[in-house]
C-alpha cells in the first residue's frame, strides 16, 4: 500500500513515510541520488526495521513524490539539512539516528556536523564523502564495463581522465562521468548492482508515474550541480563527528573509494566498519537481512547501555 503522506516543511510538501511505533527510537532514512527516492530503501527495509524502531523515510525537497522545484525558485544544498532539522521537530523527535545512502551519506555527515544535538548515531550505506574520488572510481567501472561490451573508445576516456595526474575539477569528473556512462545504456546499472537476488516491485506506481517523479528528480540534480557545494569535500568534516558512526562498504561498490574509506578509519573518532562481500552499492536490498542485522546491532548497543546505565 501507498504508505506515505505529504508534510509541510518549510514551505514545501515533503513526501514523508512513517513505520514502527510512536515511542521507538526514530531512524532518519536519506536516499541517494542526488534526487533518487526512498522507495527501495521501504521495500526491503520498512518492516524489517520497524519492528523495533520508529522508521522515518521522506523523498528530499523536490524529488519524486515531493513537491517539485519551480522554476526560479531559490533552492540549495542546505535546504536539504534544513528540511531534516525541520521534521525532526515537526515529528516532536528529540533525537533520531541516521541512514544515509550514497548521497544521503553526504547529506548525514554534512547534517551531524551542523546539528550534533540532533543525532545519537549515522550509518553510512556506501557513502561519497568526495564527488571527485567517487566519480574517478566510478569512471574506472564504467571503463571496465564499455571495455566489456567493445565500447573500447569511451573506455580509454574513462581511464585517461580517472588516472590523470593533473588537476580536473570534481564538477567536470561527475559531468564526464555522466556522459560516459549513458553510453552503456541498459547496462549502466551494472555499476551499482551486483546480488540481483532481491529486486524491488515498483510496480505500485506506471511506468509514467515514475517518469513523472523523475523529471522532478532531474531539477533538483541539476540544481545542486549549478549550486556547486556538492563539490566541496567533507572529508575534514569527518573528525570533527563525536556520535558513533558506522561506515559500510561493499565488495563491488565503485562510490567508496578506497581513499575515502582509509579517511574515515584513520579520522573518525567513533567509527567502525561493516563490509559486505558478493554485494554491490546497495546493501539495503542486495543483502537486506544482514543489513537490517547490523544496523539494528550497531544502533542497540547505545541503547542497551543507556538502559543499563538507568537500572
Amino acid at each position: 500500500m501507498k504508505q506515505g503522506k505529504m508534510v509541510k516543511i518549510r514551505g514545501k510538501d515533503m513526501y514523508v513515510e512513517l513505520y514502527g511505533e510512536e515511542h521507538e527510537e526514530a531512524i532518519l532514512y536519506l536516499h541517494g541520488g542526488p534526487g533518487e527516492s526512498c522507495y527501495d530503501f521501504s521495500f526491503h527495509q520498512a518492516e524489517r526495521l520497524s519492528t523495533r524502531f520508529k522508521v522515518v523515510a521522506i523523498d528530499q525537497r523536490g524529488v519524486c513524490r515531493s513537491e517539485e522545484i519551480k522554476e526560479n525558485e531559490l533552492f540549495a544544498l542546505q535546504d536539504l539539512i534544513e528540511d531534516c532539522e525541520e521534521l525532526r521537530k515537526h515529528l516532536n523527535v528529540e533525537k533520531w539516528s541516521l541512514i544515509g545512502h550514497s548521497f544521503g551519506g553526504f547529506l548525514s555527515v554534512l547534517y551531524s556536523s551542523l546539528y550534533p544535538g540532533s543525532i545519537h548515531k549515522v550509518i553510512l550505506e556506501c557513502p561519497t564523502f568526495d564527488f571527485s574520488l567517487s566519480s574517478k572510481s566510478l569512471l574506472q567501472k564504467t571503463a571496465r564495463l564499455s571495455e566489456a561490451i567493445g565500447n573500447f573508445e569511451i573506455a580509454e576516456k574513462c581511464l585517461k581522465l580517472a588516472n590523470t595526474a593533473e588537476q580536473v575539477s570534481s564538477k567536470e569528473l561527475l559531468d564526464k562521468y555522466l556522459e560516459y556512462s549513458d553510453t552503456l545504456g541498459e547496462e549502466r546499472m551494472a555499476i551499482y548492482r551486483h546480488n540481483q537476488n532481491h529486486p524491488t516491485d515498483y510496480a505500485l506506481y506506471s511506468e509514467e508515474e515514475w517518469e513523472a517523479f523523475y523529471d522532478k528528480s532531474e531539477i533538483h540534480f541539476d540544481m545542486l550541480r549549478a549550486e556547486g557545494e556538492i563539490y566541496q569535500s567533507l572529508l575534514p568534516l569527518l573528525e570533527n563527528i563525536k556520535v558513533p558512526m558506522l561506515l559500510i562498504t561493499a565488495e563491488y561498490d565503485p562510490v567508496t573509494c578506497g581513499e575515502q574509506i582509509r579517511t574515515f578509519t584513520e579520522s573518525a573518532e567513533n567509527g567502525e566498519v561493516v563490509h559486505f562481500s558478493d554485494c554491490g552499492h546497495s546493501p539495503h536490498y542486495e543483502n537486506p537481512d544482514r543489513f537490517c542485522n547490523e544496523v539494528l546491532q550497531f544502533l542497540h548497543s547505545e541503547l542497551f547501555s543507556q538502559t543499563s546505565g538507568n537500572n
